[in-house]
């Protein structure tokens, strides 16, 4: 379980501070599918990152199962088993598939285990088991090797920053039916997925809604979802509205 107490960060800019999370208190709990959405803007990237660590919150504190985390290390909370996929995958040169599952999973992976991985996400593991993760790949690709190298970590807690981005339409076809799957799978883990997506908040469990810095709403995927669409739905409409009287 992760849990975030009155978490607060601040950046510079142009001479003075400037807010970007306000106060946050949040509980992930086990065993749960969390999709973290809002405006763009609003912060939600932020606390993901602040969560893996790559940030420190100006004040506040964090704790993964009762320890807390706050002044430890993105490596440090890496090995106690929470995992990172970035917007943008990183691109390691001469660094082969195979070999990356192997650093992701800690052990001497045999080929046909990375396979599995690599065929969880939907490619054929024949034709990238031997690959460079370099620029011959697609966005979509890299995409999906990283997700199969959060799968091979085996991690506690899997946080995904808007996993759709970048990607074509097949690619996120693919995303979807890899998280359901993961969903059914996660039993004392847990899934943080940053998104506004709808496809995406359809497979959550909890929906928490970010905006201004602050959780605004937090709830079941069927409380929250039917609130945010019919939000979405007046917002369309007012900007047709709007485009038709000018």
């Amino acid at each position: 379980m992760l849990e975030l107490r009155d978490i607060t960060f601040q950046v510079e800019e142009n001479g003075a501070d400037k807010e970007i999370i306000k106060g946050v208190s949040l509980v992930i709990p086990d065993g749960k599918l969390v999709v973290i959405t809002g405006p763009n803007g609003g912060g939600k990237s932020t606390l993901a990152r602040i969560i893996m660590g790559i940030e420190r919150p100006t004040s506040g504190r964090i704790f993964f199962n009762g320890e807390d985390i706050t002044e430890k290390s993105v490596t440090e909370r890496a090995k106690m088993g929470i995992s990172f996929a970035f917007q943008q995958p990183v691109k390691f040169k001469g660094l082969k598939v195979l070999d990356l599952l192997r650093l992701a999973s800690g052990r001497r992976l045999s080929t046909g285990d990375a396979c599995e991985y690599l065929s969880s996400v939907g490619l054929c593991a024949r034709d990238y088991i031997d690959r460079e993760l370099n620029a011959s790949l697609s966005g979509g690709e890299l995409k999906r090797i990283e997700i199969a190298e959060v799968l091979a970590r085996a991690s506690k807690m899997s946080i995904f920053d808007e996993p759709e981005a970048g990607i074509d339409l097949w690619s996120f076809n693919n995303l979807i039916r890899v998280f359901e799957t993961m969903r059914k799978n996660i039993a004392e883990s847990s899934i943080v997925i940053i998104s506004h997506q709808e496809r995406i908040l359809n497979v959550a469990d909890e929906i928490v809604l970010v905006n201004g810095g602050r959780v605004e709403k937090k709830g079941s995927k069927e409380e929250i979802l039917p609130e945010l669409l019919r939000s979405s739905a007046v917002v369309s409409a007012c900007a047709m509205n709007t485009e038709d009287k000018a």
